[in-house]
């Protein structure tokens, strides 16, 4: 296999610069063929970690032993359910997380704690290098080489996939050269990254644009609509300063909100979204999105968030909105402008406070009712029925001072 890959930054780790690497192990293709890659390739210790942020798919104690059969050194199984929960989602659900048309960005809210994680526990077991499992096309090495050098910059990076030059085929061959056990085989090409936000499909007919995903044999999550109940279902959620509390009057912490809420709308097929996106990198490619408690909390918060605050601050949210999905999809959730945004997203929240009850069925998930104690909907004032509340005398007036600019223009010149 000819390789011509060279290292051109400062970060990238030689070959002899150090004597133990922490692999981010997902157990997956990459992570596994990389394990004994990096042994055969670095002659150096091997200490794995695994990070918990509520993926369902895995048997992270089948991971942790199936790394220790390929030789690490160590393998870390880390439970940070509750952190990501309680402090990235909070904070997505806060900024009605949206990249693009309904992707709900689970895949970059999670490459965050991850690396804050991997930084810790590198300096921990003292090594002098971390490994990811990226290719050299996505955005995942900019996520992580960014943030894990942002928040250590004395840590080196080796991506050995963007270094060995192999496609899935060939890492394929390689997992059974080495009698390395993976799911992935070459007439089921399908990869994905899930963690508890959501699910992302990527590879085989989903990457060309030109064909209909089979989507009977991509989703993991879902059901599809056509196959959900004929029964519909409603869902009420409680909120508090913007961050889910209880679910039909049952207080419980995010993390297990996020929980149930992911069974329910999967159950109805809700959060399905095949979306073609601009990649950090140049590229445009098209990706499965399964993000169904994602969908159904953002959609109630948004609407819950839209009752409580005039029409001018709902049309800024949904400019920080876009520039916060922006930003975090794009690797900058570190750039000291997402500080700010995030400034003004919690004290926005702060009175977003009450109940939103989501109707589900078929794939869709509408909100139906609301309430709130800061609710600026005045009954008296809106309604159609004959009311002294409002002076519709004024009305008039009001009328031929607020088209006064567009009368005179028109004047002028007729558009």
């Amino acid at each position: 296999m000819k390789n011509e890959y060279q290292k051109v930054t400062s970060y990238e780790a030689k070959n002899g610069e150090f004597k133990k690497c922490l692999l981010l192990y997902s157990g997956g293709l990459d992570t596994s063929v990389m394990l004994k890659w990096i042994q055969d390739n670095y002659h150096c210790e091997v200490v794995t970690l695994t990070i918990n942020i509520g993926q369902t798919a895995d048997d992270l104690e089948m991971i942790k032993n199936k790394a220790l059969k390929l030789g690490a050194k160590e393998a870390i199984v880390y439970d940070a359910k509750k952190d990501f929960a309680d402090q990235i989602l909070s904070l997505a659900i806060k900024a009605n997380a949206d990249y693009q048309g309904g992707y709900a960005l689970s895949t970059p809210l999670g490459r965050v704690i991850i690396s804050q994680i991997a930084v810790q526990m590198a300096k921990q077991y003292d090594c002098q290098v971390i490994a990811h499992g990226c290719t050299g096309k996505g955005n995942d090495q900019v996520r992580f080489e960014s943030y894990i050098l942002t928040l250590d910059p004395t840590i080196k990076i080796i991506a050995p996939v963007r270094e060995w030059s192999m496609g899935r085929d060939e890492e394929i061959q390689y997992a059974k050269e080495n009698n390395i056990s993976v799911k992935q085989k070459v007439d089921s090409p399908y990869s994905y990254d899930e963690n508890m936000w959501g699910n992302t499909g990527e590879g085989g007919e989903i990457e060309d644009p030109k064909l209909i995903p089979p989507l009977e044999n991509i989703l993991q999550w879902c059901t599809l609509p056509e196959n959900t109940p004929n029964e519909s279902e409603i869902v009420e959620i409680e909120f508090n300063a913007g961050v889910p509390t209880a679910i039909n009057g049952i207080k419980i912490d995010l993390a297990s909100i996020i929980e149930y809420v992911n069974k329910i709308g999967s159950k109805h097929g809700v959060g399905i979204v095949p979306l073609i996106e601009d990649r950090i990198v140049g590229l445009k490619v098209r990706g499965i999105y399964e993000n169904p408690g994602a969908t159904i909390l953002i959609s109630a918060h948004k609407k819950l968030e839209q009752l409580v605050s005039t029409r001018d601050e709902n049309e800024f949210k949904e400019i920080v909105d876009h520039k916060w999905a922006y930003l975090t999809y794009g690797a900058k959730w570190f750039e000291p402008v997402m500080s700010h945004l995030h400034a003004f997203i919690n004290d926005h929240n702060k009175k977003v406070t009450g109940k939103v009850q989501v109707h589900l069925f078929k794939g869709m998930a509408t909100v139906v009712a609301l309430s709130s104690p800061y609710s600026l909907f005045n009954k008296d004032m809106a309604t159609f029925d004959k009311n002294a509340a409002f002076n519709q005398n004024a009305s008039a007036g009001f009328i031929e001072i607020y088209s006064l600019a567009q009368k005179t223009a028109n004047q002028v010149f007729k558009y």
